[in-house]
């Protein structure tokens, strides 16, 4: 009996009739964060796992629980990146990029790798788009990136249904002291908190106030609250984020138990959430990670950047009915070459790579296999193809082409071979 190979769980295909949709999107971030002034940034899949606890925080979800992480065949430990934040940042600090007074903006899109319970949104192997700013400080440059969000939604036509939440984490000396507070709160409440929690107690208690146990749910809306243990600076900071927003006509929501599930954030943090998902709502989120670049060596060093999930707008453009994918991917052929000629192979060949160098932006398919006029005309039709490019005995001995336009009037034109690629731009559109 063979065996039936399927993708590892979590992992999915994405297959030809899918991938429209993704292209799509893809044009879109391609063409906001040219319009924003960002440049690609690739980096490994594969990292040392001691770059993801260092950078994203030992005492996370991701580290803890969820990593894809190996010996290599010399025994150092690897991981298949589970984000990209802490990838670019070691790519920044490698590479030279950061040197005192520099500024780079730069983006990124490609897999990441999660040990998660699949469902719709949330995959064991998943895609990501981000944008992360290194050398500048401030507010300004926060809502810079918020507003990119925001643009990439119109472009993609799901604006409409999502929503904004922003909070503030402030500096590390707030966080520090508002800890212990809150350590002290927990540990007076230990008999109602469930075991993540009691877990997190000591190592990352910031993270119990994003549980989504119902359960705990009045015991968190007890807790203290970060805002109320800012300093001066922080609150100022927050307070002008949320003012440039208001001025750029952006409403935001500000929801004081977001704290994201990464240990590297101070100052703001955000998250795009919608309601068409079901469960998975968050969308996009992000925010400033300053003391990341110092770990990694790149003294006084600001940075912020964030990530959205491409199942999850691919999803939520397919629930909004909006999801036109790339016309040249969906529908047919633009040229279907075919050949009638017995056991001839070189000339159809010929012509189609000429066709294909000369008019770059069209699809050119050439029929493969034997078969009858009527036949690979019938074929033509099921792809949909605009054109055939019709090669037979006397097209063969004159070095000409005949083109036919599958248009409802089918009428052909036969010319020489050396001109049909300007006359197939030129009806085509090209």
């Amino acid at each position: 009996m063979k065996a039936v190979y399927k993708h590892p769980r979590g992992m999915p295909d994405i297959l030809p009739g899918d991938i429209g949709s993704w292209h799509r999107i893809e044009k879109a971030v391609r063409s906001t964060m040219h319009s924003y002034g960002y440049e690609e940034i690739r980096t490994p899949l594969v990292e040392k796992t001691a770059l993801f606890e260092r950078g994203i925080g030992e005492a996370t979800d991701i580290v803890e629980k969820e990593m894809y992480t190996f010996p290599d065949r010399k025994g150092e430990s690897l991981t298949l990146r589970p984000e990209n934040t802490a990838s670019c940042v070691r790519a920044a600090v490698e590479g030279g990029l950061l040197q005192p007074g520099s500024v780079h903006r730069v983006w990124y899109q490609g897999p990441m790798f999660r040990y998660e319970r699949p469902q719709l949104g949330r995959q064991r192997q998943f895609y990501q788009t981000g944008a992360e700013v290194y050398g500048v400080a401030g507010a300004s440059i926060e809502v810079e990136l918020i507003l990119m969000t925001a643009e990439l939604w119109r472009r993609i036509g799901v604006f409409d249904a999502a929503q904004l939440e922003i909070n503030t984490l402030g500096t590390a000396e707030d966080r520090a002291a508002y800890r212990e507070k809150l350590i002290a709160y927990f540990e007076s409440h230990t008999d109602q908190l469930d075991e993540d929690s009691v877990r997190r107690l000591t190592k990352n208690p910031l993270r119990i106030l994003d549980s989504k146990n119902p359960d705990m749910a009045k015991l968190i809306e007890d807790a203290p609250k970060l805002a109320d243990n800012l300093s001066a600076e922080s609150k100022a900071h927050f307070y002008e984020v949320q003012a440039l927003l208001v001025a750029n006509g952006i409403d935001a929501t500000v929801n004081n138990r977001l704290v994201r599930g990464l240990d590297y954030y101070s100052h703001t943090v955000f998250e795009w959430t919608t309601d068409r998902l079901g469960s998975q709502s968050a969308i996009c989120g992000g925010g400033r990670y300053d003391a990341m670049l110092e770990d990694f060596g790149a003294k006084n060093t600001p940075g912020v950047g964030w990530a959205m999930g491409m199942e999850r707008i691919v999803a939520l453009a397919e629930a909004l009915s909006k999801d036109q994918p790339e016309q040249a991917i969906v529908d047919g052929p633009d040229a279907f070459v075919i050949c009638t000629v017995k056991d001839e192979a070189a000339y159809p060949l010929i012509v189609t790579e000429q066709l294909r160098r000369k008019c770059p932006a069209l699809k050119i398919v050439q029929n493969t296999g034997a078969a009858n006029l009527s036949n690979q005309l019938k074929r033509a039709d099921k792809l949909n193809a605009r054109c055939v490019v019709l090669i037979g005995e006397e097209e063969k001995a004159n070095q000409t082409v005949s083109l036919k336009l599958l248009d409802g009037k089918n009428e052909t034109r036969t010319l020489p071979q050396n001109e049909a690629a300007a006359v197939l731009s030129s009806i085509l559109g090209s």
